[in-house]
């Protein structure tokens, strides 16, 4: 009897490049980290100090990187369910649960190190940010629409860290800031959740509101409430001094854009206002960061 044997080819080197970003989730980490220095501009007194910068992206991303590598190991068996997380390297078995852990580990120590360079109020969010995310939110997915809330603090934070790195302190502008990527993320997850509504509900998540089983029109209601809540929110940096009264009026009319995006959402119910909704969230931060930093200059 012939015995024929099979060669396991080793994953190249692009793959391994490949694998790596799906695991740290490359394009989404570059956003949470882009917020993170736009605080830091924003908090900064005086001249920029663009190696401060570069550590404060550095330890943001390996952090950002870890929660996201252990959110995979853990909700490995739920990844394969849906249809856009079935190729992540660990729910595909190109990587061990063990090796993500690990990368995970080496990247949560490195990146809360970077932080510490800066002030134990840096670093000791940094912590909470990745706990909160990876221990907290994402068990609490598959039983609670909770999550939502409880996930967008670890979601806020990155302006939060950012800020205080800036000014050595927690202050009002660290909470103000910490406050408008709080508000922004409702609608904004609320338009990817809709989307998503079938894979989600398939792999066992309960993160959405529900009405006798299908998507809930409410949840158009409450992203147009969520976002007129940025309102008060930007005019408190002319409140406090930070910027004059240009930045926080071109910010409104995008609020009232972004609020109207969510209610029309909650009048037709489809999934053409649900991607309109989304796309918008996706302009309306990195927007009001750059007019908030213009107006501070």
């Amino acid at each position: 009897m012939i015995q024929v044997q099979t060669r396991v080819t080793a994953p190249s080197f692009s793959q391994k490049v490949h694998d790596f970003k799906l695991l740290v989730k490359f394009r989404l980490n570059l956003t949470v980290v882009f917020s993170a220095l736009m605080a830091y501009a924003i908090g900064a007194p005086g001249i920029l100090d663009w190696r401060a910068m570069l550590l404060l992206g550095m330890g943001g991303f390996l952090i950002t990187g870890a929660a996201n590598a252990l959110n995979q190991a853990i909700e490995k068996d739920y990844d394969r369910l849906m249809t856009r997380t079935a190729d992540r390297p660990i729910a595909a078995g190109r990587m061990s649960v063990s090796d993500g852990v690990m990368v995970a580990g080496l990247m949560a120590v490195v990146g809360i190190m970077a932080l510490a360079f800066f002030n134990p109020w840096a670093s000791f969010f940094g912590s909470l940010a990745l706990v909160s995310y990876a221990f907290i939110y994402t068990p609490l997915k598959r039983y609670s629409t909770l999550a939502i809330p409880v996930g967008a603090i670890p979601g806020a934070l990155p302006m939060l860290i950012g800020c205080v790195a800036a000014e050595g302190d927690l202050t009002f502008l660290a909470i103000l800031l910490f406050a408008l990527q709080f508000f922004w993320q409702f609608p904004h997850f609320w338009a990817i959740g809709w989307l998503g509504f079938d894979e989600y509900k398939k792999a066992g998540y309960r993160l959405m509101l529900e009405n006798e089983g299908g998507r809930d029109a409410k949840t158009g209601l409450y992203s147009g409430i969520y976002a007129l809540l940025l309102i008060p929110v930007v005019w408190g940096f002319w409140y406090i001094g930070i910027t004059g009264w240009f930045a926080p009026a071109l910010s409104t009319i995008l609020s009232l854009g972004y609020s109207y995006m969510g209610f029309s959402l909650y009048f037709k119910n489809e999934r053409k206002a649900a991607r309109s909704l989304m796309f918008y969230s996706f302009f309306y931060l990195p927007l009001t960061l750059v007019l908030l930093f213009i107006d501070k200059l």
